[in-house]
């Protein structure tokens, strides 16, 4: 049971091991009352470009007396805190069918985790490929724009963000995310995840993590059944009686809908089937590219590229008449990849491995979009996305190349692209291209007041030569499944609808967590088939 220390400061000069030491100073303890003591978190405070600093929170065990010392630190900045496991209720209901889990990114996964580890024995059910099949699909569709509908960027083993910065930052405050980020450590991600307040594994990391949890859930007696897709449910009397697939029947009564954001044909067949649907808000726009010397430069000013700051990332945003414009998925050192999962249609997306040492920065850039803009039916923002993503593989002249403009010409309201120092990084190539063809008014006008406003906060960001690719679109589900407090669907009892695609998370980490939530709920009711 640690003492958190929080808001330890040191500066780039100072050595970890320094903070270490000014938690103890304040602590008012000697050192041989401490048992252990470690940096829990560390984040970087660049507000002040001429002196970033480092800030803490250290975690200190004593030998005893540990609520009285941390009572008497000043300004509420120690909190005694008790270790608390995962808690895991047992059900009494039998089951007859073991539990089928649909989709395998970071829900499927951490929900079919915990399922097998407690004897539940889940199916795992996945469209796309597993780790290596799915990797060479995806660089093939880059390299040779021969796309596979089931295997992509947004499908196959781990999720769409398998292909991304493997960001673990959330604004939920679940304790489960302290299970989840131990987890991954435990699979292979970096150690600091443990430790950074703004976490990230990277895609080339993340792959191996992913790989190693689907061989646990294996070995656990859990089965995953890759190229597998759900096409229909057998429903009877108002409950789930089967998953129909692709390869045949599966009778279950009970059914995580982990499917995520881009599993259109799915939101299609509940549709049919009656669930309560609803529109839900999301965002579309571009991504935009700059080199990442200037980010640091804009960052840190004249610290740029002191060996001890990380590559310089950033999260801005701005409010005009109740819209948002903000940037999204910032990849430091990375690029833009082509992420499309159906035919003549083109999407960004951004990815960096674990160093970040790429020559450019990217992150969308998007506008807020309601039911008000594109319509109120439940699969109308579906279609929204749908015509601006085959708007920008028109524009580009297909063969997934994107459209691009520079940010000169975008602001100057003028068609075209003058490419400068940022050298475009998606793989399929770009064409100039005159955004204002390919995305609504109300989203081209607030980009350009995000952009001007944006520049203002972090210097160079409306540099001339920055660079726009879209269309950016799959930022969140546009569907919100409906359910109830026990996490099953308003309309069919069995189905569980969960994470990004039901419309309850948005990132890895909430994503891992409604999938943990969600199989809880099944294991508060049923007993383990083992």
């Amino acid at each position: 049971m640690p003492i958190l220390i929080h808001a330890i400061r040191t500066s780039l000069e100072e050595a970890p091991s320094a903070a270490i030491a000014k938690a103890v100073k304040l602590l008012g303890v000697s050192e041989r009352e401490v048992v252990s003591a470690c940096i829990s978190k560390t984040s970087l405070d660049a507000r002040k470009r001429e002196k970033p600093h480092f800030v803490h929170t250290v975690s200190i065990s004593l030998e005893g007396g540990e609520a009285s010392a941390a009572a008497r630190v000043p300004g509420n900045r120690a909190i005694w805190t008790e270790d608390k496991p995962l808690e895991i209720p047992r059900g009494a209901r039998p089951l007859d069918h073991r539990p089928v889990v649909v989709g395998f990114g970071p829900a499927g996964m951490f929900a079919g985790l915990l399922l097998a580890r407690n004897g539940y024995r889940p199916l795992i059910l996945e469209r796309g490929a597993a780790m290596e099949e799915r990797v060479e699909a995806v660089e093939r569709f880059w390299r040779e724009g021969i796309l596979n509908e089931r295997t992509n960027v947004q499908f196959g083993e781990g999720g769409a963000g398998t292909f991304s910065d493997g960001k673990l930052t959330t604004r939920i405050g679940d304790p489960k995310c302290g299970w989840v980020l131990r987890e991954l450590a435990a699979f292979g991600a970096p150690q600091e995840i443990l430790q950074k307040a703004k976490p990230h594994i990277g895609t080339d990391r993340l792959r191996q993590v992913v790989r190693n949890i689907r061989k646990e859930i294996i070995a656990l007696g859990g089965e995953v059944r890759f190229g597998t897709c759900l096409t229909d449910l057998r429903i009877s009397s108002g409950r789930l009686a089967a998953a129909v697939t692709s390869d045949g029947e599966i009778p279950t009564e009970q059914l995580i809908l982990a499917a995520g954001h881009s599993a259109r044909d799915t939101f299609e067949m509940l549709h049919r089937h009656g669930f309560a649907l609803a529109p839900k808000p999301f965002s579309v726009g571009v991504r935009v590219e700059h080199l990442q010397s200037q980010i640091d430069r804009g960052l840190y000013g004249d610290l740029a590229g002191h060996p001890v700051l990380p590559p310089g990332e950033y999260q801005l945003s701005k409010r005009v008449d109740g819209r948002g414009v903000y940037t999204f998925c910032m990849c430091p050192g990375g690029m833009v990849v082509p992420s499309a999962s159906e035919q003549g249609r083109v999407v960004t997306n951004g990815m960096s491995c674990y160093a970040r040492d790429g020559k450019n920065a990217n992150s969308a850039l998007v506008v807020g979009v309601a039911p008000e803009d594109y319509g109120t039916h439940p699969l109308d923002g579906v279609a929204f996305q749908r015509r601006l993503e085959e708007a920008a593989y028109l524009a580009a002249e297909g063969d997934y190349r994107a459209p691009a403009q520079d940010v000169g010409h975008f602001l100057q309201g003028k068609p075209g692209l003058t490419v400068g120092r940022v050298e475009p990084t998606y793989a399929r190539g770009i064409s100039p291209c005159d955004f204002t063809q390919i995305l609504p008014d109300f989203v081209t006008g607030l980009l350009r007041e995000g952009l001007v406003d944006f520049d203002r906060k972090l210097r160079g960001f409306a540099a001339e030569d920055a660079l726009l690719t879209g269309v950016e679109t799959r930022t969140s589900s546009p569907v919100r499944i409906l359910r109830g407090e026990d996490y099953q669907s308003l309309t069919v009892k069995g189905v569980y609808p969960c994470a990004e695609g039901a419309g309850y998370a948005g990132g890895i980490m909430s994503a891992a967590v409604d999938g943990l939530r969600t199989a809880l709920a099944i294991m508060a009711v049923y007993q383990p088939l083992d």
